[in-house]
């Protein structure tokens, strides 16, 4: 270094050298971080109304299977799940939502038109039409959407669908 009061040409251009490559590190490093840290600042959405469609496609007294799928993400890994319900129409346009997963070992439980219940092919298991256990070894009724998760607008049925 010298001692006189004034910058060199060689630290002028050390200070420029290194306030540019500052600046170009900044501008290539901070997006590079938000890239590696944003996918654990994503809020998860766990829980939406899913909307089944309109009333009058599910006839009265016949449980009718609908089928839906959600997305999940976790980091950079997407996986999408499939979800089943039993919707049940009752003559005063009221419904009763069930799941399509038995309680026991969370097989797909299959609606028996001739025997009118709903049926588990891993162990046998029966549920009546409200969901109860009729026989097999399930500890608890097949889940239901209650009242408040269950809704009709316009015409159209919509659950609220939270995820475990």
């Amino acid at each position: 270094m010298s001692q006189t009061p004034h910058m060199g040409r060689r630290e002028f251009v050390q200070l420029v050298t290194g306030f540019v490559g500052a600046v170009m590190g900044a501008v290539i490093g901070l997006p590079a971080i938000g890239y590696l840290i944003s996918p654990a600042t994503k809020r998860r959405q766990s829980e939406a109304w899913i909307p089944l469609g309109p009333l009058e496609n599910y006839p009265v007294g016949v449980p009718t299977l609908f089928n839906f799928t959600r997305s999940k993400v976790n980091g950079w890994e997407k996986t999408v799940n499939s979800y089943g319900v039993f919707v049940v129409r009752h003559p005063d346009d009221s419904v009763t939502v069930l799941s399509n997963v038995c309680t026991h070992l969370a097989c797909r439980v299959n609606w028996v038109p001739e025997n009118q219940w709903f049926l588990c092919p891993c162990h046998d298991a029966q549920f009546g039409l409200d969901g109860q256990v009729l026989g097999g070894p399930p500890p608890r009724p097949l889940d239901s959407y209650t009242q408040d998760a269950v809704k009709i607008e316009d015409g159209n049925l919509f659950i609220f669908f939270k995820e475990a």
